[in-house]
């Protein structure tokens, strides 16, 4: 009770860090570095919406202007660091926010570390070393997203799973901690398939999966392309159970699914089933004004968990500015602030979000705990919210 009395504070300073008031305004810019176009776009698009309703949200703190400057890395690693490059260097921006996939987070995370300048990830890339001093994510760690669902597997009585997920970092992170989790709860992983984001089919890697007959099978893909083992499994008849990450929370992923998906448990953050939560939930409050503001500010309803994660990225961004301001010694657009920023957001200060209640400290990029994770069921299109027993 304590926690989510604290949580309510954080909200009410969060609601008024956009009053104006101090005479020497200057702008603090903020960067943000995601998927526009290419394989990517369908999760890359949101963040972007995201970040702008937290922009209509908080535009300014104490009148000092938070400008948004918006870069398409077309879902390329290699694109993120130049982007993150032109944003540090060109742009002398005081904070970054980005990518929208896990391999271009990683080529950003060495230009923000050389350029001193915070990244507040929205992807659940992990890092330590050097590149840890200076970065954090909204995003929910693997581990604490991947438990959820092993237990709900043991709960469903599966004692082998197969898996399938891309070819890349995303791909290992989902299987390593499923492994992971899986030999803890005395189940079997029966295989590791991978395939690219951009293929077009996964016939070959299912029918090696469905050889194996697992009970299940536990996907780590992300988007529309995550939806290509489901359809294929559907279309070899597969009557196991599905899983999947969390990556897969998005209404472009269930389009192109469709049926074949039907039926699958995967976790997320809790503003996806925010109107199906307890009245006491502690993200409910402000899941609440951030489904109000995205859909004024961008004419539609968000209905993915993406756009939540850039969102809460704006949040922490403002709180640390807020913060920073108030104490004076620095000025936006210099290295003393980009630094100082850096410190607010790593203080152990909570900031209440959509996606949970974050606590960030040096040296661990993930600051959310249980309250930032829920299960769902996809039930003819729509997602339902599991209560974790």
């Amino acid at each position: 009770m304590q926690h989510w009395l604290k949580t309510a504070v954080l909200i009410g300073i969060l609601s008024g860090v956009g009053s104006p008031g101090f005479v020497h305004a200057d702008t603090i810019k903020i960067g943000l570095i995601t998927a526009l176009t290419g394989p990517g776009s369908s999760i890359g698009i949101p963040y972007e919406l995201g970040a702008k309703a937290g922009q209509a949200m908080i535009p300014d703190i104490e009148g000092n202007k938070l400008e948004l400057i918006v870069l398409d890395d077309a879902t390329d690693p290699s694109s993120a660091a130049r982007n993150a490059r032109k944003l540090t260097q060109d742009n002398k921006v005081d904070i970054l926010i980005g990518s929208s996939n896990v391999p271009a987070t990683f080529a950003a995370l060495p230009v923000a570390r050389e350029a001193a300048t915070a990244l507040i990830g929205i992807s659940p890339a992990s890092t330590t070393g050097e590149n840890a001093a200076w970065y954090v994510t909204t995003a929910q760690s693997a581990k604490l997203m991947i438990s959820a669902v092993v237990g709900q597997m043991k709960r469903d009585g599966v004692r082998t799973v197969g898996y399938i997920g891309f070819s890349d970092a995303w791909g290992d992170l989902v299987y390593d901690n499923l492994v992971k989790e899986a030999d803890s709860a005395g189940i079997k992983v029966v295989s590791n398939e991978r395939y690219a984001r951009s293929d077009s089919s996964v016939n070959g890697q299912i029918l090696k999966i469905i050889a194996k007959r697992p009970d299940a099978v536990m996907t780590g893909g992300a988007g529309t392309p995550g939806a290509l083992p489901y359809l294929a499994l559907k279309d070899r008849n597969f009557k196991g159970k599905l899983y999947g990450a969390h990556s897969l929370i998005n209404p472009d992923f269930i389009r192109v699914a469709g049926s074949s998906a039907e039926g699958l448990v995967a976790p997320t953050g809790p503003v996806i089933v925010a109107e199906q939560l307890p009245p006491d939930h502690p993200v409910k409050q402000m899941s609440g004004k951030f489904h109000d503001i995205f859909q004024k500010t961008n004419g539609k309803p968000s209905t993915d968990a993406y756009s939540a994660y850039a969102f809460d990225a704006w949040l922490i961004a403002a709180a640390a500015a807020k913060k920073v301001i108030a104490d004076g010694k620095a000025k936006p657009g210099t290295p003393a602030f980009r630094e100082a920023l850096r410190d607010a957001i790593m203080s152990g200060t909570q900031v209440a979000g959509t996606h949970g209640v974050y606590t960030f400290k040096q040296g661990d990029s993930f600051g959310s705990d249980e309250r930032g994770r829920v299960l769902v069921r996809l039930e003819k299109g729509k997602w339902k919210y599991i209560p974790e027993k």
